[in-house]
């Protein structure tokens, strides 16, 4: 299988996945996190093994959300659950709703407050909508977090789909109401982000994403940055993945999907397999029996310097 673009990017997934982990782990020990701990080991083990037979490759998937490859594969299955949704919609609208932001020690109750903010929202306006007095909220969203390195802050915000320009204005001043009421100002109109969807696929893969970006630029202002000068803020990511804990990271709201048909489980014993095992310092995995590469992937030179020397683990 050397050669296949698909298993070559996963095991970029995984190598990228395992250095990350690991400082993430060192991470989570130092603030004692334990559970998280146990959650970034199972994911650092997700698909370390591959069972090949008849040609076809089986493995275990550890179906975190810390995982780049179990990640990838979620993101590909809801792609392909709605865009056939979505491309129906006449005009739609992507939309970007923030709050200011934030230093770590607030970011989770901010999250939670996001989550409070958006419910009452769509409470709200389905309570309009059937009194003949609102118009129905229909979309998709997802939640995310950017760790700004130069100013030490947190910017926590939904990235939406909706079917069209009057939900999208509608949806942002439902928004910035809800944050500045009883003289609290927490987000401004000026920060919220509305545009037209011109190419849908593009946009769905910016709304269907996990939680926060792995490289980040030291300023994130300074637009002339170069691959050798981003980094990988590991205390950062475990903060958010903290303040993300047992929150649902992407959802719809306002409609259902159509049926999907139920997959039933073949379990069976078989035999005359090959094993391929991602050893702790390879970046492929291996046959256990010949030594051969799966996928031939080999590193950059770029991010064999990201996850040597780029990955920041400092006490904030």
């Amino acid at each position: 299988m050397i050669g296949n673009e698909s298993l070559i990017n996963r095991a970029q997934r995984k190598t990228i996945s395992r250095k990350l982990l690991l400082s993430l782990i060192d991470v989570a020990k130092d603030k004692g996190a334990t559970e998280r701990v146990k959650s970034y080991w199972n994911a650092y083990h997700c698909c370390s093994t591959f069972t090949e037979h008849n040609k076809r490759l089986h493995a275990n998937y550890c179906k975190t959300r810390y995982c780049t490859i179990c990640n990838a594969i979620r993101k590909a299955d809801k792609i392909n659950t709605y865009y056939p949704v979505l491309k129906n919609w006449e005009n739609p609208y992507f939309v970007t709703l923030t709050i200011k932001t934030i230093k770590a020690n607030k970011l989770k109750n901010r999250v939670d407050g996001m989550k409070r903010a958006f419910t009452k929202i769509k409470d709200r306006c389905k309570q309009r909508h059937h009194r003949g007095k609102g118009m129905r909220l229909v979309g998709i969203k997802s939640l995310e977090c950017n760790f700004n390195p130069k100013e030490n802050t947190y910017n926590p915000h939904y990235h939406v789909i909706v079917p069209n320009r009057e939900t999208a204005l509608y949806l942002i001043q439902e928004w910035c109401k809800q944050w500045n009421r009883k003289g609290q100002f927490h987000c401004s109109k000026k920060g919220q982000h509305f545009r037209a969807v011109e190419n849908l696929e593009h946009d769905l893969i910016e709304t269907i994403k996990y939680g926060t970006k792995v490289f980040t630029e030291p300023d994130p202002n300074n637009k002339k940055h170069v691959k050798k000068e981003m980094k990988i803020y590991a205390r950062a990511m475990d903060n958010i993945n903290a303040a993300m804990k047992g929150k649902r990271i992407f959802d719809r709201f306002g409609f259902n999907l159509p049926p999907q048909e139920t997959k039933e489980a073949n379990v069976r014993t078989v035999e005359n397999y090959k094993l391929w095992e991602f050893t702790p310092n390879a970046t492929d995995w291996i046959n256990t029996d010949t030594g051969e590469c799966l996928t031939g992937y080999n590193m950059t030179i770029d991010l064999q310097y990201l996850l040597s020397e780029s990955i920041d683990t400092a006490k904030e």
